[in-house]
């Protein structure tokens, strides 16, 4: 059984009369990836500052690998890996600088402060920029860097909100293959995206927020459960004409096959009914060319617990102070 690397139990947090987390109670185990999903307003970058730190619960407990993050907050922080949604950057130095100065600040010596950057420049792609100044970056290029500053102390706790913001389809894979890669080495990753389609990809465990609470996992399960819609496409064939001989095929009523697009659409209740359709389609000779979910299991369950519309991107949240090596927030271009 695997350790848990963040353990929440009851923790409320309110800003004036604004209640933004109202009980919040979550592990997040070694080795393994979870995701925290949640609609904008919902809790999740509060949640994440208080993990981190930098906000402190007004009721309940967090231990972050056994360590209190309330009274204990330096022994914390050499544990956690930090990376906000807009962390920015010092635009006066270089990508190297940067985590050159964080490593430093952090205790380690120049050397080695120094051999870490090289290793982290490699690791996120920043390689062909270690020289240039921060200004120059675009959002995807900061995200980046800002990944890198996380990694410096080699943390055993990952705290990574939005993490794939403003990366490039082939960034976004290198991010699943390094997180998946880190998990494996036996860290704590707890990420949290509006991305449902990416966390599909990378997560092990979910934990969901609605209106500053987390969602009985008895709920998820139910709404996990309930029946999804499958997208069907026939080779050759316009979803138009593909659409009455599925519903032929499968024995239901022409209303039910929905033409969306080249595809048509079709509700099972559950991926064993889904299966069994696939078979009946081959079976009655269609060229079925596509059969897939039209959702991911996570997006499903986001909107069956209630919201109705899939998260969107949050605004940047202005930090707390903090004594954290982080540097100053700066604009940049955009990718």
């Amino acid at each position: 059984m695997t350790s848990p690397g963040i353990v929440v139990e009851g923790v409320r947090r309110a800003f004036g009369e604004v209640q933004a987390v109202r009980s919040v109670t979550l592990r997040a185990s070694a080795g393994r990836v979870t995701g925290l999903v949640g609609p904008n307003g919902s809790g999740k970058t509060t949640l994440l500052l208080m993990l981190a730190s930098l906000l402190a619960p007004d009721a309940g407990t967090i231990r972050i690998g056994g360590v209190d993050p309330v009274t204990d907050p330096h022994a914390a922080r050499a544990l956690i890996g930090w990376m906000p949604d807009a962390l920015g950057a010092w635009n006066s130095l270089t990508s190297r600088e940067t985590l050159v100065v964080t490593a430093r600040l952090y205790g380690m010596p120049k050397a080695d402060a120094a051999a870490r950057a090289e290793v982290l420049l490699a690791e996120v792609g920043l390689m062909p920029l270690a020289d240039a100044p921060a200004k120059v970056l675009s959002r995807g290029q900061k995200q980046r860097l800002g990944l890198a500053r996380a990694l410096v102390h080699d943390p055993q706790v990952l705290l990574l909100d939005e993490p794939a913001s403003g990366l490039d389809p082939q960034a976004r894979i290198d991010l699943r293959v390094l997180l998946r890669r880190l998990a494996a080495e036996g860290r704590t990753v707890l990420v949290s995206s509006h991305i449902l389609s990416e966390l599909e990809e990378v997560v092990d465990d979910a934990v969901f927020l609605l209106a500053g609470e987390t969602v009985d996992p008895g709920r998820v399960a139910a709404a996990s459960r309930r029946a999804r819609t499958w997208r069907v496409r026939l080779a050759g064939a316009e979803a138009s004409v593909a659409a009455p001989q599925v519903a032929v095929a499968l024995r239901i009523d022409a209303a039910a096959a929905v033409v969306d697009r080249r595809d048509v659409l079709v509700a099972f209740d559950s991926d064993e009914t889904a299966a069994s359709a696939l078979r009946e389609l081959i079976a009655a000779g269609l060229p079925v060319a596509e059969f897939a979910a039209a959702q991911g299991s996570l997006e499903h369950t986001f909107l069956d617990l209630g919201s109705g519309v899939p998260p969107q991107a949050p605004p940047s949240p202005a930090l707390p102070p903090t004594d954290l090596p982080t540097g100053p927030t700066s604009e940049g271009a955009s990718e």
